[in-house]
C-alpha cells in the first residue's frame, strides 16, 4: 500500500497545534511567510517540537534572493546547530549562485551541518536557471527531498515540470510539490504524478482585533494587522482524508 506524507508549513505555534490535531505527518517551521519564509526562533522550535509532531526547520537568514555572503552563511550554519539541539527532525534550506545555478559548495556544507538529519532543498530550486541540471546537482549533493512548485507561481501551474522532474529523478531523490496545494486540487497530483509527499500551509485568516495598529507597524498597508494567517485543522483534515482514500 502506498503511503503519503503531508507536511504543513507553520509560522505560528497555533498552526503547529492545528497540524497535529488534524493528523498531519510533520511540519515545516518558519517565520515571515510574507517574505517566503525565514528561520524561526529557537523558542518556537522548542515549543513546536514539544507538541510531539515531527518538525523540519527552515534555515533562511533573510528574505530576498538565495545568494548568501560568508557572514550570512555562518549564521545559517549556527541556526542549523541550534535547530538540531532543539530536536528538529529535518532541515530545509538551500543556496544559489549569482548565475542561477545550484551553489553546490554551500549546499554540501549545509547538508554536512544537518547530518544525520534529512535535508530538503527548498523553493530556491524554483529560481534555478535549469531545473533538470539543478536536479542532477542536488542528487549529487545527497539532498533527500526537493520542494518545488515546478518553477511556476503554483504547483498546479507547474505540474508538467513536476512530472518531468519526478521522471528524471527516477527514485534517486524525492520530489515534493508545494505552492497553492489544497483540498480542491490535490487529487490532480494524485492522478497525474507518483509523488508521495505534499507541502502546504492550509492557511486561513483569523481576525483577532477590531482596532488594528495605525500607522501600520510594517510601514505599509499590504499586510493587515488585525489578525493572522494560520493553518486550519479542518482544511488539513480534509486533505488528509483524501490522501487516506488513495492509500487504500
Amino acid at each position: 500500500m502506498k503511503k503519503y506524507l503531508l507536511e504543513i508549513c507553520c509560522a505560528h505555534i497555533a498552526s503547529v497545534h492545528a497540524a497535529k490535531k488534524a493528523g498531519a505527518d510533520r511540519t515545516e517551521l518558519c517565520d515571515n511567510l510574507w517574505e517566503g519564509g525565514t528561520t524561526p526562533s529557537i523558542g518556537f522550535i522548542k515549543k513546536a517540537v514539544a507538541t510531539g509532531i515531527d518538525c523540519f526547520v527552515l534555515i533562511r537568514p533573510r528574505g530576498g534572493n538565495f545568494i548568501y555572503t560568508n557572514s550570512e552563511f555562518d549564521v545559517m550554519l549556527e541556526d542549523i546547530h541550534w535547530a538540531k539541539e532543539m530536536g528538529a527532525k529535518g532541515i530545509v534550506s538551500g543556496a544559489l549562485l549569482a548565475n542561477g545555478e545550484i551553489d553546490i559548495e554551500k549546499t554540501l556544507k549545509l547538508i554536512e551541518a544537518a547530518d544525520p538529519l534529512p535535508f530538503t532543498f527548498h523553493r530556491a530550486f524554483d529560481l534555478c536557471v535549469d531545473p533538470f541540471s539543478g536536479l542532477q546537482d542536488l542528487i549529487y549533493c545527497g539532498v533527500t527531498t526537493i520542494l518545488s512548485s515546478g518553477q511556476a507561481n503554483s504547483a498546479l501551474e507547474g505540474l508538467a515540470c513536476i512530472q518531468q522532474l519526478e521522471e528524471k529523478a527516477a527514485g534517486q531523490i524525492q520530489i515534493m510539490p508545494g505552492g497553492g496545494i489544497n483540498q480542491n486540487n490535490i487529487q490532480e497530483f494524485l492522478h497525474k504524478t507518483e509523488c508521495s509527499a505534499f507541502h502546504l500551509s492550509a492557511k486561513t485568516w483569523v481576525a483577532q482585533s477590531k482596532n488594528p495598529q495605525k500607522p501600520p507597524m510594517n510601514g505599509s498597508t499590504s499586510i493587515p494587522e488585525d489578525g493572522i494567517y494560520q493553518s486550519s485543522s479542518e482544511e488539513i483534515q480534509k486533505i488528509k482524508n483524501i490522501l487516506n482514500q488513495y492509500e487504500i
